[in-house]
């Protein structure tokens, strides 16, 4: 195999350590970029800036697919401003509110909400939270359990949604990983047989439920329940809560639940309906024809979500216009981290990093294992830094080249590297999802991660066995197993948990 030795390791562990130290994923993928060029033009400092923008970062603009993906990202991000701007999520939650007069419904009401917002991470906490607060605090049930809630159902929730922002990205960092091995399958349809394989998110989502119903809370988010029904506190003497953000996207008169699922109705038939018309499901639509279906049906979606706002006389035209181009500029960063993590894709391949960390490991480690330690590394990375975008960057030039050359299984290789990089997101406290839940809930910060963490790395245990696992077996099936056994153990927990209280 073709490598630069040890060295071709640089780039990708500056990009990992500048992104713990700087929180910033765009200097860290720039800077592994850069050094890599320095290297590759022998120290060069004014040769490796020009072949770095020349060679290495203009090309992906002007790549076909690259653009098509880009283009459709700031689609998206116009729709999903608008969405969050018109306040239909807010009128949905709280219409429900009337029905809801225990704690578990509360909870589930939550829950559910947080799976109807699913094209918004980061609106999903500022919709669900504030709406929700009021009735938590009336049935008893503690702030620090609705920002686990709504932060269960945020990232977690939009990992496994392919055709939504986090999809496109992740499909664009698989593509230009497929191409380089020459790997003829669909992107689309991958990340589609993947689902089964995310466990991280999979368990964060379905632990709530499996919490409320069974009312079997354990740690410090047993004592926040005890203590919000006993004494009827909302929070400790010492909580500083965060301040609830005065989003555009709260309830107020004249909105209506028709914003959130009339768009998202015309946005389904449209992308079906094209996609049906190139053979899906029978046969398998190319990549350039799902991203155009998946443009159109967004652009549709976000049309008649601005007619049914001005209809409902919410905004004038130019205001809604506005929130439309602002929800695109707000895409610009993810478009430049997409950009960069295709360069330090392409760097590291001239450089042989995935060729040498395979030819290192043949022999050494058995194939099997590769999906349990991916998984490993990816959350240590993403609590570190906070970032499952970053993450993700990093870590799949070197994640599917090692799948393929040490014949591991690709699916849960790439399940493994998802799953690692949102136990970050879930639960690292300086990732935005986090704080925003804590926002969002109007609850101290710190309280949401320390009652929250506990379940997050129950989470991560179970899923680190399922990798194990499925790194033997290659199975789907391997989900069930995965789920059984959290239940299992969230069980012996809580009953130890409860012996321990009654002492």
């Amino acid at each position: 195999m073709e490598h630069m030795g040890i060295i071709s390791l640089l780039p990708p562990i500056l990009a990992v350590i500048l992104a713990i130290i700087t929180k910033n994923v765009i200097i860290s993928l720039f800077s592994g970029v850069y050094i890599g060029v320095l290297i590759l033009v022998g120290g060069n400092p004014l040769q490796a800036t020009m072949e770095t923008i020349e060679m290495y970062i203009y090309p992906q603009l002007s790549d076909g697919y690259n653009t098509g993906v880009l283009v459709l990202l700031f689609f998206i991000g116009g729709f999903v401003s608008l969405m969050e701007s018109s306040g239909g999520g807010a009128a949905l939650a709280y219409s429900a509110i009337k029905y809801i007069n225990s704690r578990a419904k509360a909870q589930i009401s939550a829950w559910i909400g947080g799976l109807i917002i699913f094209f918004s991470d980061l609106g999903s906490p500022l919709i669900v939270g504030p709406v929700f607060e009021k009735v938590f605090d009336k049935l008893k049930v503690s702030r620090e359990k609705l920002a686990w809630i709504i932060d269960s159902t945020a990232s977690p929730v939009a990992v496994l949604v392919p055709f939504i922002g986090w999809g496109v990205y992740i499909m664009g960092l698989m593509k230009n990983e497929f191409d380089r091995l020459q790997i003829t399958a669909s992107e689309f349809d991958t990340l589609v047989q993947v689902i089964p394989f995310q466990y991280y998110a999979i368990s964060a989502v379905l632990m709530v439920p499996l919490i409320t119903f069974a009312k079997l809370d354990f740690g410090p988010m047993a004592k926040a329940e005890r203590r919000v029904q006993e004494t009827g506190e909302i929070y400790w003497p010492n909580s500083k809560p965060l301040r609830k953000a005065e989003a555009d996207g709260k309830y107020t008169e004249g909105t209506s639940a028709i914003l959130i699922w009339l768009p998202l109705l015309v946005l389904f038939i449209t992308l079906f309906g094209l996609l049906i018309s190139f053979g899906f499901p029978f046969e398998q639509v190319p990549g350039s024809d799902f991203r155009v279906s998946l443009t159109t049906a967004y652009l549709f979606a976000a049309i008649t979500l601005i007619i049914l706002m001005m209809a409902l006389k919410l905004k004038k035209f130019g205001e809604i216009f506005d929130i439309y181009t602002s929800g695109m500029q707000k895409m610009v960063y993810v478009a430049v981290t997409l950009v960069l993590a295709w360069a330090l894709g392409t760097v590291m391949g001239e450089m042989g990093t995935a060729n040498y960390i395979v030819e290192a490991m043949q022999g050494n480690i058995p194939g099997f294992i590769i999906p349990a330690i991916l998984f490993l590394v990816g959350t240590i990375m993403s609590i570190a830094s906070g970032t499952s975008w970053g993450t993700y960057a990093i870590m799949f030039p070197v994640a599917i080249p090692m799948a393929v050359g040490l014949d591991a299984h690709l699916l849960v290789c790439i399940g493994a590297v998802l799953s690692g990089g949102m136990f970050g997101d879930h639960s690292s406290p300086i990732s935005d999802t986090t704080i925003l839940s804590s926002t969002g809930a109007g609850t101290d910060h710190i309280d949401h991660v320390k009652t929250q963490f506990p379940y997050a790395i129950l989470n991560a245990a179970v899923t680190f066995v399922g990798f194990i696992v499925a790194g033997i077996t290659g199975s789907a099936w391997t989900l069930l197993f995965t789920l059984a056994l959290l239940i299992i153990i969230v069980f012996i927990i809580s009953k130890v948990d409860k012996k321990k209280q009654l002492a």
